[in-house]
Parts: structure tokens; sequence; C-alpha cells
């Protein structure tokens, strides 16, 4: 790894007139500004389709896009929609995703897009071979998430696990799902997802001309209704009747006493092994295919991970259940040549994560959020972190640098300022410098400390149900810290042999 810094940020929090951050010139301007800063990384959250409470860590799909990523500008100038098509969306909130009104002004502007889009490829040829191209490299996912999301729609948007008929629908679409969709519907998803996927990359080629690399987000766990639990059930722990037996979570923590409960069915790893983890090799090559590197959320779990029992509303009464860990990794990198992953090592780490972790070679994670108010061994403390470790100021899960120091004890203020040597009137400054500074390879900050927002620029709240993933920053927060700030950000940088 290089000596590298970058900046943390989630495409929805781009700013424009139609309700949500998407792959516009908001995004190209974003890379331009930070590419100028002299940061040469881009993390952002899970970009996939999410489901009921909004977050990007409980997708319908594990391989899909969000189609709410799609920049409409794009699809107007083929001639697909008109401006009076994006009416509705551009009467949502430019401050906030308003989630639900968002769902409910999309997806008619894709159904409008969509005929248009048909009507272009019955003359294009040029246009039929790069769908046709699309849909035979993605085929090992494109069919089920495509089908699934068709019935759901046919189902009320319910899960899939209230379906009716449910059976008799499934084993239809998984008769046809091997290069056939199963409804005009679902060709509509796959459309959605064949424009997510070329604007992508299209804006992953404009960030590495930049000399900017893209770091994804893997969530160890899957949503339950998804198309990956409902096309493959037997490889997760499930009642016959397609239930959790046990549900994922973590125990007590810094960010809740109760634990969290995230209610993601848990694998079956048997089922896993003797398919010899084909499941999961896909996924990393997908992952690692999209983006330059990829950092897999709650590693800790494939050593082992917290099981709680279904119906337990928290976690505290939960046992941790083994994973194959060194069996999985073997497997995926004698089919990845290479594997370019950060491991997120937080929370409750024995040692059998640490030699797991160390027998990947995937450098870990350290919070500077985490690092005062104890004593001078806190592994957290820039000076006890490694060369081979990605330092973060706070992360997408964290309040603001402001915010943050604002609710710390006195005793926590006092040993962070005496430490870095600051007053703690630029804390997020002060915590970017701190993490540039350090022997970490990669030194990475939220772009909500760079604008020197406080809490109600925080991105998510662990545990909480409402309130989360929804902020937004105007052009104008850019813009002025572009001009404020750039040059001192490519100076530090600079300084420090980032």
């Amino acid at each position: 790894m290089e000596r590298l810094a970058g900046v943390i940020l989630h495409p929805s929090s781009f700013p424009n007139d139609h309700g949500i951050g998407n792959f516009g010139t908001s995004a190209y301007r974003f890379i331009d500004v930070i590419a100028e800063s002299g940061f040469k990384l881009w993390q952002m959250c899970p970009l996939g389709p999410t489901s009921y409470g909004d977050s990007p860590y409980q997708c319908f799909s594990a391989f899909a896009g969000n189609p709410y990523f799609i920049n409409w500008d794009d699809l107007k100038e083929h001639g697909w929609i008109e401006s009076k098509d994006l009416a509705h969306l551009k009467s949502l909130s430019k401050d906030k995703v308003d989630y639900g009104a968002l769902f409910s002004a999309f997806w008619p502007v894709v159904n409008k897009a969509f005929i248009g889009f048909k009507k272009e490829l019955e003359l294009s040829e040029e246009l039929r071979n790069e769908l046709f191209d699309f849909y035979k490299n993605h085929d090992f996912w494109l069919y089920d998430y495509c089908n699934f999301r068709a019935l759901k729609e046919h189902f009320g948007n319910r899960s899939h696990l209230e379906w009716k008929n449910e059976n008799e629908s499934k084993n239809a679409t998984q008769k046809r799902n091997k290069g056939t969709f199963i409804s005009p519907e679902a060709e509509k998803h796959a459309f959605t997802q064949f424009i997510f996927f070329k604007q992508f990359r299209k804006l992953k080629q404009y960030a590495n001309n930049k000399g900017i690399q893209l770091i994804g987000d893997l969530p160890i766990f899957v949503a339950l209704d998804s198309a990956d639990v409902w096309a493959n059930p037997a490889l997760f722990d499930l009642s016959p009747e397609g239930f959790p037996n046990k549900v994922a979570g973590v125990p007590p923590d810094y960010f809740s006493e109760d634990g969290q409960l995230w209610g993601n069915p848990l694998f079956n790893w048997t089922a896993h092994k003797k398919e010899k983890f084909k499941w999961w090799t896909q996924r990393i090559k997908h992952n690692l295919d999209l983006y330059d590197c990829v950092r897999i959320d709650h590693f800790r779990g494939f050593e082992s991970c917290w099981a709680v029992p279904v119906g337990e509303t928290t976690a505290i009464h939960g046992q941790w259940e083994k994973a194959p860990g060194k069996g999985l990794f073997n497997a995926i990198k004698g089919q990845v040549e290479r594997m370019p992953i950060i491991a997120e090592d937080l929370g409750v780490i024995t040692p059998e994560v640490e030699a797991l972790l160390k027998e990947t070679g995937f450098p870990g994670m350290s919070v500077l959020h985490f690092a005062f108010g104890g004593d001078a061994t806190n592994p957290y403390l820039p000076h006890n972190l490694k060369r081979n470790q990605v330092v973060y100021s706070g992360t997408h899960d964290n309040d603001t640098s402001l915010g943050w120091f604002k609710s710390l004890d006195s005793d926590s203020q006092e040993h962070l300022k005496k430490y870095l040597g600051i007053s703690g009137e630029n804390i997020g400054w002060d915590l970017f410098r701190a993490s540039v500074e350090s022997v970490a390879n990669y030194a990475i900050v939220p772009m909500q400390d760079l604008f020197s927002l406080e809490s109600e620029a925080r991105f998510n709240n662990p545990g909480t149900q409402s309130g989360n993933w929804d902020w937004r920053y105007c052009s104008e927060n850019l813009e002025e810290f572009y001009h404020e700030s750039h040059g001192y950000i490519k100076d530090t940088l600079k300084c420090y042999g980032r």
C-alpha cells in the first residue's frame, strides 16, 4: 500500500434537484475538487438497492446497483425522458433525502424512460449488443434480482416471505431465470441495472483518470428480504418456511449498550463449503471489478459471528458461532489474482480474529474517535498505529468530529487537547492532520469534517431507526471548502508523503 489520503462520502449526499445525489454533474465536480486538493481515495457506502429503512447495509441484492443514483440528465440527452417527466423529482427536498417521497416520484420516471429505451433498442443494433453483453457478464445474479423485484412489485412490495402463491411463482422463475426474465417488469429492472453500471463505470474511469481510487464497501451479511436469500435459501440458516433460525448482530459496544440487532440471516457455512464458496467468490470478484479496493464490513464475522435467537428485542442474549475464516479466503484467493481489501476489524477482537487478519494480510482499521479518554495503551492512538492499517478520524457510523468532541466528557477532551497540542476549536481539521501525520498507509476522513459541520450532518447513528442516511450537502459547501482549504490540504498531504 502506498501512503494515500482520502475522504468518505456516499453518492446520496451529492447536491442536485432530483431528490437524492446521483452520478450526475455534482459527482464529477466532487471528484475534481478532491483530486485538486491532493486526495487519492474516495470511499463510499455500499451502492446496492436499499430496502425498508433506507440503509445501504440492508439491500435487495448483494450484487445489484441502486437505481436512485441514475443521472436523469443523461437519459434526457438520449431522448428517453423529457424535463416535464422530472417535475415530481424536482419538487422534492434538496436539503435531505426524503426516501418515502422519492420512492413515489422515482418509479414513474423509470417507467417512462424504459419505454423510450425500448424504442431505441429496436432501432440500434449497437445498443442491443451492449445490453446483451451486460446480460451475459452479469447472468450469475441479474435474472434472480430482476425477477425477484418484478414479483415483489406484483405482491405489493411486501417481503417475499409474505407473497401469496410464492412457491408457484418461484418455481416458474427458477425454471426460466438462466437467461430469461419472468415479465416486462423484470426487464424494466434489468434496464435500471444496465444504466446504473454504465454510468458508474464512466464515473469511475473519470475518477481514475484524475488519480482517484474508489473504495467500495461490502457488508458481510445480506438482507433477509433480498434476491440472494430468495433465490439461494440453502446458503442461509433458515427454517423450512424460510425464516431465520437466528439473526446477526453485535454485542453491547461503543455505539449501544444493548448491542446492535441487525436482523440479517446467518450463513449456512456447510452449504457454502460444499459449493467451494462459489457465491462468495462471485461476490468478491464482482466488487473488485467495480472498485479499486473494497472494505469488508464486520470482518470479524468471518471468524465467528454474534448469533441472536429470533424474537429477541436486543442483541444482548446472543452467542458467538464459528465461521470458516481462513478456509473461505484460501478458496477465494485460488480464483482471484489480486485482493485489495480493507478489513473492518473494530469491536470485539479476539486473538483468533487477529490471527485471521494476519493470515490474510489485509490492513485493518483504526478510528481516532475511539482513541481518547483512556491511557497511552489505547490501540487507536496515533502512536500505536501500524503501517498496514487504515486510519479514519471517524466513519459513516460516527458523529461528525465537531459533534463528537462536544459530547465528550471533560477528561477526554483534555486528553485529546493535550495529546494533539490543540485548543479543540477546529477539531475536524485537527483530526485530519493527526490522520495524515500517522504511519498508517491510508488516512481517510468524512467530508462532513472538512466542511466543519456539526451533528446535524451525521450520516448514521447505529441502533436508531430514523433520521439516518439522508444528509446532503449543498454546492456552496463544496465550493467554499475548495476556495478556502484545498491549498492547505495539498501542502499538508505533500508534507507527510501522501
